[in-house]
């Protein structure tokens, strides 16, 4: 991957770099959470990993990520990177250049920058920092060596899918229902109905995000299928026939060689969701072939890695459930039969806003041209991919992009952060009226479609 180009540091009174109001309280407590089962399950994880070598080193990991909270709510300036990871010396050239052009900022400014000058976690932009603070928490366990590939998001992200069993089984089960229908003839307003119901569960499977409840996890038992009814007047933009229309008219044009990416989110629930979406589009024969992309490292709490996809099927296929089990043993065999893929790649995980992949990886740019339709979960991809400003609201999702077009996109997010783009005049307001949290609660939600295809380099005149 080639040099990281984030955007240069930001104020916090600049309007594109802002820290959430409940990021000071929550980020303590997810670390706090991590300390805590790392030490309530030290004999546990020492006995898996093996002997003293192993409790060492985990006491180092716990005393790393203890520190890391200290420095985080004494708002001390970010450490460089001290693992060996492929990605750590990216990271260390980009924080020293920020820091460089944060002290030009401040001399210019005619103030004294000091010899204390740093990146601060909650006086610089919120997005670099944010993504920075996790990429610490990988640093413990990378630092070891028999605990190396231990995830400290594991176990929550475990639970939180055994929480989700009833609805799991809910969705599965209706799913099963759709499945046979379409073996026999389905006609067009049967699909198009389908389509809805399983983009708006993928949709508001993303209300599961781990690192928004500062790690505590939600038993999940409602029916998925009926909540989308009493949730529609709490999506503020609904671009669900655009994406229809683009994957129906791939499907002719192409016939059996459309494919769709899904840059998967949350662990848990919503990647249920995002599986049953995927398998809804090849039930219907609007996609022939889904891409899923993970991330290489725990992320954010809940993000998917490879580790949590492989956990997921494994343990659906062991659910006492007719259909789950049934459709786990089918999605085994689209993984064996390359219908379905699953990757992982370092980008996802670097704090490079989306404008910027086409320079930062190409590889991975290039990768997404070749697809007819991506679809991005989540209100960190989203961040990303608007660049994590400010926009007024009623600024277009088109613009937000800031050229990014590798293929014909969709953004799936509950909102949880005051970034948001594309409403009408008048629907941000009647949000907060009726709820001063609709920003950051995860309780409202856009289904956000970009047509345009463009393979040309990202353009970052915005």
């Amino acid at each position: 991957m080639s040099r990281s180009k984030t955007p240069p540091p930001l104020s916090a009174k600049d309007p594109s770099s802002f820290a959430y109001p409940t990021m000071k309280d929550r980020i303590p407590v997810i670390l706090s959470k991590v300390v805590d089962h790392l030490t309530r399950q030290k004999s546990i994880i020492v006995q898996e990993y093996g002997g003293e070598v192993a409790r060492e080193e985990l006491k180092a990991m716990i005393g790393a990520i203890s520190e890391l909270r200290h420095c985080v709510m004494t708002n001390k300036p970010a450490k460089p990177l001290r693992d060996s990871r492929c990605d750590a010396v990216l990271w260390n050239a980009e924080l020293a250049r920020q820091i460089n052009l944060k002290r030009e900022q401040e001399e210019a400014s005619g103030r004294d920058a000091g010899d204390e000058l740093g990146l601060r976690w909650f006086d610089d932009a919120w997005l670099w920092m944010e993504c920075y603070l996790y990429r610490r928490i990988q640093e413990a366990s990378l630092m070891c060596s028999l605990l190396k590939s231990f995830d400290v998001f594991g176990q929550q992200k475990q639970d939180a899918f055994k929480s989700a069993y009833k609805s799991i089984s809910q969705l599965t089960t209706y799913l099963q229902e759709v499945i046979d229908k379409f073996k026999g003839h389905v006609p067009e307003s049967e699909i198009g109905k389908h389509f809805i119901e399983f983009l708006q569960v993928s949709l508001w499977g993303n209300k599961c995000d781990l690192s928004i409840s500062a790690g505590q996890v939600m038993t999940h038992d409602h029916n998925p299928m009926t909540q989308l009814v009493a949730l529609k007047h709490r999506l503020l933009v609904d671009d669900t026939n655009t994406a229809y229309g683009i994957l129906w008219e791939a499907a002719g044009v192409k016939g059996q060689n459309v494919r769709v990416d899904i840059v998967l989110d949350n662990a848990g629930f919503e990647l249920v969701t995002d599986l049953c979406l995927a398998e809804f589009l090849i039930t219907s024969r609007l996609a022939s072939h889904v891409v899923f992309h993970a991330k290489s490292m725990p992320w954010f709490v809940s993000d998917v890695t490879l580790g949590d996809w492989d956990w997921t099927l494994n343990n659906m296929c062991r659910m006492n459930h007719v259909a789950t089990s049934e459709l786990c043993q089918r999605w085994q065999g689209y993984l064996k039969a390359k219908t379905w893929e699953v990757e992982a790649h370092d980008f996802w995980s670097m704090p490079n806003t989306y404008n910027e992949m086409s320079s930062a990886s190409p590889d991975l740019f290039n990768r997404l041209s070749q697809s007819d339709f991506v679809i991005f979960k989540g209100d960190l991809n989203y961040r990303k991919l608007v660049s994590d400003r400010q926009w007024d609201p009623m600024t277009q999702f088109e613009r937000a992009l800031r050229g990014f077009h590798p293929a014909p996109l969709c953004s799936l997010r509950t909102l949880k952060c005051d970034c948001v783009v594309g409403l009408e005049s008048g629907q941000a307001q009647a949000a907060e009226n009726e709820d001063p949290n609709w920003m950051i609660g995860g309780d409202w939600a856009v289904i956000s479609v970009c047509e345009r295809r463009d393979s040309s380099p990202s353009l970052n005149t915005l």
